[in-house]
């Protein structure tokens, strides 16, 4: 098979914007909220008051890898508050949009972030959903999560012994609704300008980071009971 054979050569073609199609209209799908919440389940409270004083920028940037070895140290309420405000966190309002760290097209912001907490002070383990709005973690599932979701990662064991991975999904009507199928290239843009956020915010706060793109789609989203059209579309781990 050549490359013009193949599915995603298939799908850039036909997302390609150009002076020949900009007539063509394809049929949209219908909106989404733009926020998802969990309702009856305990929250916790997130704050950054305070930003702590961090290294200059650009020695940051020099000093960031991905790295895999962690020590199974447990990780703060505070510094965790701090990863989440990088990947999510409102810097501003533009009604009837929440203006958040990472850039988003057309502001519609599809993706989702979910946290297993493997090892923190304050906070039990567990699988937690970041709540925008009230900047908070919602909590799904109660117990430690790393060898499970080792598992689901094709078996890669630093999942296991990392403090904290977030896991991001896309809801994938918030941004086709308006952009058709395009949507979905910028959807991946939109995750990894979060996940990007979240590897330097590591890196800043003396953490290390590993982003990971190979799972198993269909088991985790059932893991994390993921309705039709939501579906996780990376993984990124933290730890000491």
């Amino acid at each position: 098979m050549g490359l013009k054979e193949t599915q995603a050569y298939q799908f850039l073609k036909f997302t390609n914007l150009s002076l020949k199609n900009l007539g063509f209209r394809e049929a949209l799908v219908s909106p989404s909220p733009p926020f998802k919440e969990y309702q009856n389940t305990t929250k916790i409270k997130l704050s950054v008051e305070k930003f702590p004083p961090t290294p200059n920028f650009f020695e940051i940037l020099s000093k960031r890898r991905s790295k895999r070895g962690y020590k199974k140290n447990p990780l703060s309420l505070r510094e965790i508050a701090l990863l989440c405000f990088s990947a999510q966190g409102v810097t501003g309002i533009a009604e009837p949009y929440l203006l958040r760290t990472a850039p988003s097209a057309g502001a519609l912001y599809p993706i989702e972030t979910y946290l297993a907490i493997n090892y923190s002070y304050e906070i039990e383990p567990g699988i937690y959903h970041l709540e925008v709005k009230d900047f908070s973690l919602a909590l799904l599932k109660k117990g430690y999560m790393g060898k499970i979701l080792s598992e689901l990662a094709l078996g890669q064991a630093f999942l296991a012994s990392a403090s904290i991975i977030f896991i991001w999904s896309a809801v994938l009507s918030r941004t086709i609704s308006k952009y058709g199928s395009r949507g979905l290239r910028y959807i991946f843009m939109d995750v990894a300008h979060i996940c990007q956020n979240v590897l330097l915010a590591s890196e800043a706060l003396g953490l290390k980071a590993c982003p990971v793109g190979a799972f198993f789609d269909e088991e985790l989203n059932k893991f994390l009971e993921l309705e039709e059209g939501e579906s996780v579309i990376y993984i990124a781990t933290v730890g000491k």
